[in-house]
């Protein structure tokens, strides 16, 4: 994969596609590849650019302190670096963080923006429930293990374990066949989590904005979905069915075709 230096950081990088740019950041722990179910489709459209956050994939992952604001600041040097203009960006979890953070520092960059289970500030919760992933994974040594015994329960259902046990198989063994994120790696990255607070700046935020949740969501629910719908401007709602934390995977097809069929009508 390509890697551009951004700020202080190496980043690597995966482009597929033609037309305007689409770029899709991660969430905790994932690399570029954590959109392996969309970019097939979105890529007929977009020129997709999936990216490995500061700390996470094949990107740099120096010390220091890490933050949504910086994680935008990489992301509007990541433009720059590869010669985009303006974008639309697209974000699950912590990547919508990280999304509204962009678009209210850079509204200019930001042609429309698609914030998938985000939340505007970590309230107790929310770090309730991070910091006890932080304790399971120096616990535990391995953050790809962590992520399957800890995280994953968050982000499905009961459901679609019981349903598609096959299915959870799968994401299991994706997860542990990317590259290795260390656990102080991770550490910095859920401190980042744990310190976002984006609220007092969506106002603004002018693009058009897809903002979507799970209706089973419990860690970033629809609690955040009021204050996000009536503090930016021109937005939409949609809540998936049937879904928690991840509908990107467990309503796959649903998931590709409202977020395309947005992108898709805020494009030309």
């Amino acid at each position: 994969m390509p890697k551009v230096k951004v700020n202080d950081i190496n980043m690597n990088y995966d482009k597929q596609g033609s037309g305007e740019p689409l770029i899709l950041i991660p969430y905790t722990s994932a690399d570029y590849a954590c959109y392996a179910f969309q970019t097939p489709e979105y890529s007929k459209y977009f020129t997709c650019y999936s990216v490995d956050l500061r700390g996470a994939g094949e990107t740099d992952k120096p010390e220091g302190d890490y933050s949504t604001e910086q994680y935008a600041d990489d992301i509007a040097g990541f433009m720059q670096a590869v010669g985009i203009g303006h974008a639309h960006i697209m974000g699950v979890s912590l990547g919508a963080a990280i999304g509204m953070q962009i678009a209210a520092k850079y509204p200019d960059k930001v042609k429309s923006l698609s914030l998938h289970s985000g939340w505007t500030k970590t309230d107790p919760f929310l770090r309730t429930v991070v910091e006890g992933w932080q304790f399971a994974a120096k616990a535990m040594g391995n953050v790809a293990e962590m992520v399957i015994k800890y995280i994953f329960p968050w982000c499905f259902t009961p459901e679609l374990y019981a349903a598609k046990p096959d299915h959870i198989k799968a994401l299991s063994d994706f997860v542990r066949g990317r590259p290795v994120q260390p656990v102080d790696a991770l550490i910095r990255q859920t401190n980042g989590v744990l310190s976002h607070d984006c609220e007092s700046q969506l106002n603004r935020i002018k693009a058009p904005t897809l903002i979507t949740f799970g209706k089973y969501d419990m860690i970033t629910s629809t609690r955040f979905a009021n204050v996000m719908k009536s503090n930016i401007k021109n937005s939409e709602l949609v809540v998936f069915e049937g879904c928690a934390h991840a509908g990107l995977y467990e309503k796959i097809e649903e998931f590709n075709q409202r977020t395309l069929e947005f992108l898709k009508r805020h494009s030309g």
